[in-house]
This record gives structure tokens, C-alpha cells and sequence, in this order.
């Protein structure tokens, strides 16, 4: 199994299209799972939007599945002018009923072997919308100031899909960033979410990036994160 992160400024008529052309499992050869999104940026405040940058997140077989649906769909000719990169699953928690994730064998090995990324990705509770919103502020604020973090994306499908997409430079500034003392603003919201759900359901992935193309913003985000100087 693999994932795959595809990220595009298309234009916003561009974007309703991609909404409406959600590959569907069955239907496209080797794909297990797909969302097509809205995105928007991870910053402290309220949400905001990207109106003309559209998102693809998928889950496919193996490789050959992933480059046939890029040689041949027109889906991902519409995004081809962005950003796209191949993650290998390495740590999964929570439950994603849509997408089972599956791990390989020796993946923990390879977690501290360069750039991480991390998918959230929740089915949100609309009676507890406003609360999620507040807390997730507070550690998108945080997480946004962080110099690790290489890259991130917010990711809506509304009324109720809910992900964030970053990339870290290893997995140990991740975790920092996650579980440290000197920020406890991410595990705040876990304590808030283990205590009364935002989600009726939330998985957590972590990823090891490779076969990025295209860039993000100006740069190719897998290659700046591994030359960049490691913040200790």
C-alpha cells in the first residue's frame, strides 16, 4: 500500500470540477481510498481558505497503480501543474474506516531516516465544529511557527471531512512539535478530542515521502526539508 498527496492552484471553477471527479475505488484500477478537497493554510486564527487550490489525498496497491491512474485519468492532468508526493505508510492510530492503512515490516526502522509527513484526517461532528475550530487554532498556530515544518496544507471537504497534510524534517522534530513539554498546545487538543470526541472518527498517519514532482509555493518541499540545517 501507498498514499499519494496531490496539490494544484487550478483556479476556482477548476477546483469545483475536481470536487465533482473524486475517483471512486472500483472504478479506477488499484485505488483504495480517495477525497478530493478544498485547502486552505495552517495558521492560528480562523480557517483560510485557498479558493483556487484544489487537493487529491489517495491510497492505491502499489506504484504501478498510482502511474497508471496519472498516465491515463483526466483527473490528475488537471492537477498536473502542482505538486504531488508518494508516502509510505510508517505509523498509523485512531481508525479511518474508509482507507485500512497497512504498515510493511521494518517501517519503525526507517521512521528517523530523513523528512516525515503526517496526514490527520477526521469525520467531524458539526455539533462540536466551533469547539474544534478553537482548538485546532491554538496548535495550527503553534505547529505554523514551527521552523521544522517544511510544508502544510489544510484539507476540507465539506460538511464533514476534515485533514491536515504536513512535512517535518524527521520524525523527531515532529514529535517535538507533537508531544514536548515546551509546546503543549497539540496535546492539549488530543486531551480535549479524547475527552469529548470532535470526530466520529480520526486517524493519524505518519509517512515516509519519496517520488515527489512539481513544486509547492515556490519550492520542492521533500528536497528543501532534507537539505535544510536540522533545527535542534
Amino acid at each position: 500500500m501507498i498514499v499519494s498527496v496531490h496539490i494544484a492552484d487550478i483556479g476556482v471553477r477548476a477546483v469545483r470540477a475536481v470536487l465533482r471527479e473524486r475517483p471512486r475505488p472500483g472504478e479506477t484500477p488499484g485505488l483504495r481510498y480517495a477525497e478530493t478537497t478544498l485547502t486552505g493554510a495552517i495558521a492560528a486564527g480562523p480557517p483560510k481558505v485557498r479558493p483556487g487550490r484544489a487537493a487529491l489525498l489517495a491510497s492505491w496497491d502499489d506504484d504501478a497503480a498510482l502511474d497508471r491512474f496519472l498516465a491515463e485519468d483526466p483527473l490528475p492532468q488537471r492537477l498536473a501543474g502542482g505538486w504531488h508526493v508518494r508516502l509510505r505508510p510508517l505509523r498509523f492510530s485512531g481508525s479511518w474506516g474508509p482507507m485500512p492503512v497497512e504498515i510493511g515490516p521494518g517501517a519503525a526502522e526507517d521512521e528517523e531516516d530523513g523528512p516525515v509527513a503526517v496526514l490527520t484526517l477526521g469525520q467531524l461532528r458539526l455539533r462540536r465544529a466551533l469547539p474544534f475550530l478553537r482548538a485546532n487554532s491554538r496548535a495550527a498556530g503553534r505547529a505554523a511557527a514551527d521552523p521544522a515544518m517544511a510544508a502544510s496544507v489544510a484539507l476540507a471537504r465539506p460538511p464533514r471531512f476534515v485533514g491536515t497534510f504536513s512535512l517535518w524534517q524527521s520524525a523527531s522534530a515532529m514529535r517535538r512539535y507533537a508531544y514536548g513539554s515546551a509546546q503543549p498546545e497539540h496535546k492539549e487538543v488530543v486531551r480535549e478530542h479524547q475527552a469529548k470526541p470532535f470526530h466520529h472518527e480520526a486517524g493519524f498517519l505518519r509517512c515516509r515521502p519519496y517520488g515527489a514532482q512539481g513544486t509547492l509555493d515556490g519550492q520542492e518541499p521533500v528536497a528543501a526539508a532534507a537539505l535544510a540545517p536540522r533545527i535542534p
